[in-house]
């Protein structure tokens, strides 16, 4: 009996101690007074800085909606912009708290990275571009073609298993950067550009002449894009799964910016809920009550987010397609907050 009240003792000291450095990304975010957020080098409608240093975009939302949840001010959020290659060692090494850039669900990744998706911020799949003058209209006419692709990015093993599985003949012409990409492409290095398919989109948008490029039918992969933290932190990793539900279901709720201030006053059991008025949801997230009505405020619900980035008013001009919301169309759902 002697042993067993020491060795209890010792057992319940180190599950507080593991709890306690499991927890300790919000808490260092919150001493540092901002979030540190991964995006990419410039994707128009994703993650772009202006002439003034301004950084806009779908996945840059997602993080003003962090800061407003841990802050109430989406303002306290410092912007650390990343190649494909190096974004997974920057959250590995503690570089930045959160990675919003554009990055596919893999198990490859979660295995290999000692990171985890925190679920599904855009359902997108790859899909090629080509010059309107080379008159193609499926990915399966071009056979020969020189195809510019990112390094350390899913686009190049997705091509390969797409053109070798349709005896297509082809070349591969890698770049570091997006930039690189681009300027391959541009250039008449090679005859093909793909990526993600909202990528896509967004380069085109910022050509010389955009409407001289075509972004063909085919969608040749599963791309499910979503914010990344680390593997060690089960607190943060809720944060962040839940802002994301969080957006969700404030606008299947018809919760907005513009309405914020009528939703706290509802008597919807669901809408108190989200709000913070009924409940004590944000506690175990170790944020106040407050937390989603406080990020629906400053950045938007999802559908907000999703039409002032890259909707169809946009110069991108996406459509929702899988992305709208699973009662309207598409597989966007979130769990329930209670």
């Amino acid at each position: 009996m002697r042993m067993i009240k020491p060795l209890l003792a010792a057992a319940a000291a180190l599950a507080l101690a593991v709890g306690a450095a499991d927890a300790q990304t919000l808490k260092t975010v919150q001493d540092r007074g901002k979030l540190v957020c991964g995006v990419s080098q410039g994707i128009a409608g994703f993650s772009i800085k202006d002439d003034k240093g301004e950084w806009s975009g779908f996945d840059v939302d997602f993080c003003r909606a962090l800061a407003a949840a841990i802050f109430n001010d989406p303002s306290k959020v410092e912007f650390v912009p990343l190649t494909a290659a190096e974004r997974f060692d920057a959250l590995k090494d503690k570089k930045i708290d959160v990675l919003s850039r554009n990055s596919t669900w893999t198990l490859g990744r979660e295995e290999d990275s000692n990171v985890v998706f925190a679920g599904v911020t855009y359902y997108d799949g790859q899909a090629f571009m080509t010059p309107k003058a080379a008159k193609a209209t499926s990915a399966l006419e071009l056979d020969g073609a020189k195809v510019c692709v990112q390094k350390g990015t899913t686009s190049i093993p997705n091509v390969k298993d797409f053109f070798e599985a349709n005896h297509v003949t082809y070349e591969i012409v890698e770049g570091d950067t997006v930039a690189d990409l681009v300027g391959n492409y541009l250039s008449g290095k090679c005859t093909v550009l793909t990526t993600d398919e909202s990528q896509l989109f967004a380069l085109r948008s910022q050509f010389p002449k955009p409407g001289e490029h075509a972004i063909l039918p085919d969608v040749i992969s599963k791309e499910p894009l979503g914010p990344v933290v680390r593997q060690d932190d089960m607190q943060w990793l809720n944060l962040v799964k839940w802002m994301n539900f969080a957006l969700l279901n404030a606008e299947e709720m018809g919760v907005s910016s513009k309405t914020i201030d009528e939703a706290l006053q509802s008597q919807k059991p669901a809408v108190k809920r989200l709000v913070g008025t009924d409940g004590d949801f944000g506690k175990g997230l170790g944020l106040s009550n407050a937390w989603a009505a406080n990020a629906v405020r400053s950045v938007g619900n999802y559908g907000e987010i999703f039409d002032r980035n890259v909707g169809a008013h946009t110069l991108l001009g996406i459509p929702r397609g899988l992305n709208e919301l699973w009662d309207n169309g598409g597989i966007q759902y979130a769990p329930p907050i209670r």
